[in-house]
């Protein structure tokens, strides 16, 4: 049953029952694939996606309503950006930093300077081309920055991850966070990655006794050493294929961790140590924290599906991967693509 429909700046903010299947009205930021969100101290809302061999950036100062002209961060020939494979964005004490891969599997980082101006930096992956997956993350808590992805170094694929704790400029050796018992992780599930200080959380879609389940690792040495990786949820995936479907985390200004992931076309929701519970079906989804309450996004049979804390549900429209952002404690941005197109909306909670 509708509940509001009230046009406000250009977004119509559509508020439904659960199961009501219309959409919202949204815009297009750009042509492009792959976006990525990062947010600033002083509110700004950053965007980085691929389009070809080209990573392109803009920002939004006004919650979402309006977004800078595309710029050009740099020309990365082969640039991986389909498929979860895409160019990552993080705030940092010194401004902005960006993380892309090709498609050889080398992973290089860019940073902002304060001229404006985008400078390359140098690789992160210490061995050659052996982030072939294309499967990487980036999170940054202002002066740390910690990248991780599916490592395909001696052979099987690993978790690998490298610090940053000068913006993005120079990178530790590479580390290994988790190798599987069983040969090999997921391989073609993008891992997440959150940084708090000295304080790592990884998680990643494990192979382990023929179960693609969605595992949890910590360190609070600076990702030097990671701690037993940790099952997430009650039940398990008996899968003998790649659902190409990572998941996400956030956490909360409380220091809470949530998890959301697809299980058997499910989407399941649950703090590390707690039962799962249920969201609805689809895959593709991703979380955000809002004031001490989480935000949900997925796609169901190819429409981009939020869920709000107090339990209701939107429809944004067709599309997949979509991104969360809060913009206050009211607003959130959500970005996804669609037909090699960026689109946008922000809806009030």
């Amino acid at each position: 049953m509708k509940r509001i429909l009230s046009i406000a700046l250009g977004s119509i903010v559509f508020l439904t029952a659960c199961h009501n299947d219309n959409s919202m009205e949204t815009d297009i930021i750009s042509d492009g694939q792959m976006p990525n969100l990062a947010k600033d101290k002083a509110g700004s809302i950053h965007l980085v996606y691929g389009s070809g061999d080209s990573i392109l950036y803009c920002l939004t100062s006004d919650g979402g309503k309006t977004f800078t002209k595309p710029s050009l961060i740099a020309v990365l020939p082969k640039l991986a950006a389909s498929h979860t494979r895409g160019p990552q964005i993080a705030s940092t004490s010194d401004g902005l930093m960006v993380t892309a891969c090709n498609e050889a599997g080398d992973i290089f980082s860019f940073t902002k300077e304060q001229s404006g101006k985008w400078r390359k930096a140098e690789r992160v992956n210490d061995v050659d081309t052996v982030a072939r997956e294309n499967l990487m993350a980036l999170a940054s808590d202002g002066d740390n920055a910690f990248v991780v992805w599916v490592d395909l170094r001696d052979r099987y694929n690993k978790i690998f991850g490298a610090r940053s704790i000068d913006g993005g400029k120079t990178w530790s050796k590479n580390l290994l966070v988790y190798a599987s018992p069983d040969t090999t992780v997921c391989s073609c599930c993008k891992p997440s990655v959150l940084v708090d200080g000295n304080n790592v959380s990884v998680m990643f879609r494990n192979w382990l006794n023929g179960n693609r389940d969605l595992y949890l690792t910590r360190s609070s040495d600076g990702g030097h050493s990671f701690g037993a990786a940790q099952k997430l949820g009650n039940e398990s995936w008996a899968l003998n294929a790649c659902p190409m479907d990572g998941g996400n985390m956030v956490e909360d200004k409380n220091g809470n961790l949530e998890t959301v992931w697809n299980r058997k076309g499910l989407i399941y929701a649950c703090e590390p140590g707690k039962q799962e519970k249920e969201l609805g079906k689809g895959r593709s989804c991703t979380v955000e924290s809002v004031n001490g309450k989480n935000v949900y996004a997925w796609v169901d049979e190819g429409n981009i599906v939020v869920l709000e804390p107090r339990g209701m549900k939107k429809n944004l429209g067709k599309g997949q991967l979509p991104i969360l952002k809060a913009v206050n404690n009211e607003h959130v941005l959500c970005v996804w693509e669609k037909d090699r197109q960026i689109h946008k909306a922000v809806f009030e909670l």
